[in-house]
């Protein structure tokens, strides 16, 4: 899996680009996806614009339906959401990124979490490629 990294924060992202180059390093599949970090203004207005949800969020996906292009689509990730939200469940920044990266990924292969059934499936296949990727879940 290829991933194509952006960033439009002014925040320094090398060890975040290294740490989703080893997520994604795991899953052999010959496509790419981009991974776009943005500020927490931004992922509000787009949650707004696309979802009607006014208030920031953690993590967007949008399919890629030009077929001319081989991208997944595209994965939009607020790092200061993140950050909250890593402290929130106590675990690692490391751990709450990888999540949103993987979590982002399968709603861009079709997986979604609007029933129970989904949501147990969705689970499960983000604990297997996170673990891989040793970003296990807190045991706290």
């Amino acid at each position: 899996m290829k991933i194509n990294i952006h960033n439009q924060t002014e925040e320094d992202i090398l060890e975040v680009e290294k740490l989703l180059k080893k997520v994604f390093k795991t899953i052999k599949e010959k496509t790419s996806m981009e991974i776009v970090f943005v500020t927490l203004d931004q992922i509000h207005k787009m949650n707004f614009d696309y979802r009607q949800i006014d208030r920031p969020t953690d993590v967007l996906s949008f399919i890629n339906d030009d077929e001319s292009i081989r991208s997944l689509g595209d994965i939009f990730i607020s790092l200061d959401q993140a950050r909250r939200q890593a402290a929130d469940y106590e675990h690692s920044f490391e751990r709450e990124v990888g999540f949103l990266a993987v979590h982002g990924y399968l709603h861009l292969k079709g997986y979604d979490h609007h029933t129970p059934e989904e949501e147990k499936e969705m689970t499960e296949m983000q604990e297997i490629i996170l673990n891989k990727a040793k970003l296990q879940r807190s045991t706290k």
